[in-house]
């Protein structure tokens, strides 16, 4: 009888200890940041943590092949606007990836370099300047650049 108690004891200590799990966070698994997984096309969701105010957007579009893209912007301007260039991606044994680029037409290169992290399945990533910490905006992808963008950006 002794050792009847003595195994209902142990199996309820085993029961409690499987029992308890850890309440930490799983860490989303992101995808490496390469020509591939950046192809495609991407929307501006956010910058700095705030939506884009209402008119305003921003797409870009990555050929993987050619190492071109294509930006759609209604930014910085009033009015929307198509830039064109080549774009390069570095792995930084530091800092990461980064991601540069120049603007077609000898307009010179990008006013910054930009750290990408959490690119995830689920298609978003971030965009930090390198640097500057406290500039960061947030990519969705999407299908396709709207058709109407695309039309202002031509009749500007």
């Amino acid at each position: 009888m002794n050792t009847v108690f003595r195994m209902m004891a142990l199996f309820l200590m085993i029961g409690c200890f499987s029992a308890c799990g850890d309440d930490e966070e799983l860490p989303i698994p992101t995808l490496e940041v390469t020509y591939a997984n950046l192809d495609g096309t991407w929307k501006l969701a956010e910058w700095n943590g705030e939506p884009l105010t209402t008119g305003t957007y921003c797409y870009i579009t990555f050929e993987r092949k050619s190492h071109t893209y294509k930006l759609y912007q209604k930014f910085d301007s009033m009015y929307a606007r198509l830039i064109t260039g080549t774009f390069e991606i570095e792995k930084d044994t530091y800092l990461g990836y980064v991601l540069s680029g120049t603007y077609d037409y000898g307009q010179g290169n990008w006013n910054n370099e930009y750290l990408v992290t959490d690119l995830l399945e689920t298609g978003s990533m971030i965009w930090t300047v390198n640097g500057n910490k406290d500039d960061v905006s947030k990519y969705e992808r999407c299908d396709k650049v709207p058709d109407e963008v695309i039309e202002e950006a031509r009749t500007e």
